[in-house]
């Protein structure tokens, strides 16, 4: 059977991905095109309950782009998927218009529950075999997916409104934050992480953590100290609590240019990006598993593979 060629594209707080992929006969993708722009779609969405316009626009320009790429590769099937920011937002509709009228069809606001899912099969489908079970956490801007599950199959799932870019407007909004404004941000993340976790692992019977997203391997990538981004030395990458703690530590106390300036540091991630290695941080803690395993799969293939 020949290659079926499909796109996915995933539209979260912070930014939109698209993946055009083949398809084999037993299911795995080969990527065509991978790309991703931070459009901040949910900016001052968890202040105002709306999308701005200028987040609109954004994100239109963003998509505009990707429409054409799909047209370009001769595309047989694509799904997008949108997540956190526009499930929460008032004029999620004024989204969904734009999306029909740029891309030519509508996109799905997904359910927490259905984006946890997709992010495990995403993972898992690269990732080396496991005895036991698996906790995935897909840490996003807007929400993080709790997943347990072994093999392929999802066990129990939770999307929590904890995120990247969430927890910096929320909370950290001095350069670099304050003592305080860190501590209030741990103590909420911490209260949520709790409750997550009460509903994905509750007995802890999960004997692996998996981080993905841009957080988890932005992490990685310095901690592995790379001079440039490279996903597939990030791939696959274990690391333990102390390495995690030692990064939050080091980013807490840089200020925006000092981020900035870090090698591997995407310009749109380099304001949240504390935030989010908060997030990691304490989900370890919370979890009591002394490493995490990083993966570049993410809900991105996952839309890919159910397109």
């Amino acid at each position: 059977m020949s290659a079926r060629r499909v796109a996915g594209i995933d539209c979260g707080t912070n930014s939109i991905r698209l993946l055009i992929a083949d398809v084999d006969a037993d299911g795995r993708l080969h990527d065509v095109v991978r790309r991703m722009e931070v459009v901040r779609l949910g900016e001052g969405v968890d202040q105002t309950g709306r999308l701005s316009e200028a987040a609109l626009a954004r994100t239109r320009a963003a998509l505009a782009d990707y429409t054409a790429q799909i047209r370009e590769h001769d595309v047989a099937a694509v799904r997008m998927v949108a997540t956190s920011a526009s499930r929460d937002a008032a004029n999620a509709a004024d989204f969904e218009a734009m999306v029909e009228s740029v891309l030519g069809q509508a996109p799905e606001v997904i359910t927490g529950d259905e984006e946890a899912r997709l992010s495990f099969t995403g993972a898992v489908a690269t990732l080396p075999a496991h005895q036991g079970q698996r906790l995935l956490v897909d840490i996003g801007g807007g929400s993080t997916e709790f997943v347990r599950g072994t093999g392929s199959e999802v066990l129990a799932a939770v999307s929590v409104n904890v995120g990247c870019v969430r927890m910096t407007e929320r909370h950290l909004h001095a350069d670099p934050p304050t003592v305080d404004e860190i501590g209030a941000a741990v103590a909420d993340i911490t209260d949520i992480a709790e409750q997550a976790l009460a509903v994905a692992d509750a007995g802890r019977e999960a004997t692996e953590l998996v981080a993905v997203a841009g957080t988890a391997t932005t992490v990685a990538a310095i901690s592995l100290g790379l001079k440039a981004y490279d996903a597939d030395a990030i791939d696959g990458t274990r690391l333990t609590y102390a390495e995690v703690a030692r990064v939050t530590a080091e980013l807490a106390v840089a200020d925006h240019a000092e981020r900035l300036a870090i090698p591997v540091m995407h310009p749109g991630r380099a304001d949240v990006i504390i935030g989010g290695s908060l997030v990691l941080r304490t989900i370890m803690e919370r979890t009591g598993i002394g490493a995490v395993l990083i993966s570049e799969h993410d809900i991105l293939d996952g839309i890919a593979l159910s397109a």
